[in-house]
């Protein structure tokens, strides 16, 4: 009578002892015993079936394509990564300080005439606690605290995105008066806090409706060296191209104007009378000439009818008056 085989010894059926004085030969190795032989001959106990069924089942697992697993690991980081992501952008979007929703502190009024002919009051907030050096100087020349006010001064430029008005000027009768109140027409302090807002708020800061000190002339050329005596000595000085705007002239933006970041200030919005600011914008100008070819001549060799003629372009034909200004308490 046969003996039967132990369930952990299962391994013989697979692979027949092989005699080590006979190498394997692949005609000789005798056929698997059938299935029902096995069944009919031999008894398994409940621990010998316990250990089979779990060896079968890590063998069949081991014959799965692992590809579901790979996938849910790989999902599973990507969640990770996914989420990682979200804290960084919440990080970074909390690190980011708010630059466009400001709080005016004070209100200004400007009573606008084309021709002589009134055509409304614009109405301004400044922003005393975002830029308040360049609030201050707006509301002294409003106010006239300053000696000198915009009332009775023209906007020069109109441009497609923005309108520019002239500000006070640097020298006669507005210095004079300025020096006699003891305001200082400078500007070093008003391009310390844009340069401290241009550093802080990334992105367009002249956004449309804005109101806007300029502070500094980006296109100015460098100083040039010249050779001067100096008590019987030669010596080297810088000297300077071009003039430094004098922190009075301002812009309103009719359209979000990225080309003003370089160079204004940014003091407040236009509360109301946007209405107005258009209507000036859409005023005739001179036309800009700098693609002609004789312009670029005229420019390079320094002629200074070129200079004079590039001062006019974007000039209105009609007279854009302040009639007249100040604070709204």
């Amino acid at each position: 009578m046969l003996r039967c085989p132990k369930f952990l010894q299962s391994s013989q059926f697979l692979h027949p002892p092989i005699s080590p004085s006979h190498p394997p030969q692949l005609q000789n190795i005798p056929s698997l015993t059938p299935f029902p032989i096995i069944k009919q001959c031999c008894k398994f106990s409940r621990r010998e079936l316990a250990i089979g069924s779990s060896s079968s089942l890590l063998l069949l697992l081991g014959f799965q394509n692992p590809e579901p697993f790979l996938q849910s690991r790989a999902q599973a980081e990507e969640n990770i990564a996914d989420t990682n992501i979200n804290e960084g952008q919440e990080e970074n979007s909390n690190a980011t300080p708010n630059c466009t929703n400001k709080n005016p502190t004070r209100k200004a009024f400007l009573d606008i005439s084309i021709d002589g002919e009134p055509v409304g009051r614009i109405i301004i907030g400044l922003y005393g606690d975002d830029a308040p050096a360049g609030a201050a100087r707006f509301s002294k020349l409003v106010s006239g605290a300053a000696g000198i006010s915009y009332r009775r001064k023209e906007f020069i430029k109109i441009m497609p995105n923005y309108v520019q008005h002239g500000g006070v000027r640097s020298y006669g009768v507005d210095v004079e008066l300025a020096k006699s109140t003891g305001s200082d027409l400078a500007a070093e302090s008003l391009i310390d806090e844009w340069q401290r807002s241009y550093e802080k708020c990334p992105g367009t800061k002249n956004l449309a409706g804005t109101v806007s000190i300029i502070v500094r002339n980006p296109l100015k050329p460098p100083p040039k060296l010249k050779v001067v005596a100096r008590k019987g000595k030669l010596e080297i000085d810088q000297e300077e191209v071009g003039i430094d705007p004098n922190g009075t002239e301002f812009a309103i933006t009719t359209k979000d104007s990225p080309e003003l970041d370089a160079s204004a200030l940014v003091v407040g919005k236009v509360l109301g009378g946007m209405e107005v600011v258009e209507r000036v914008g859409q005023v005739k100008t001179v036309n800009e000439n700098t693609s002609s070819p004789y312009f670029r001549v005229a420019k390079l060799i320094g002629d200074k009818r070129a200079v004079v003629a590039e001062r006019g372009f974007n000039r209105p034909y009609s007279k854009v008056v302040i009639t007249n200004c100040g604070l709204i308490e």
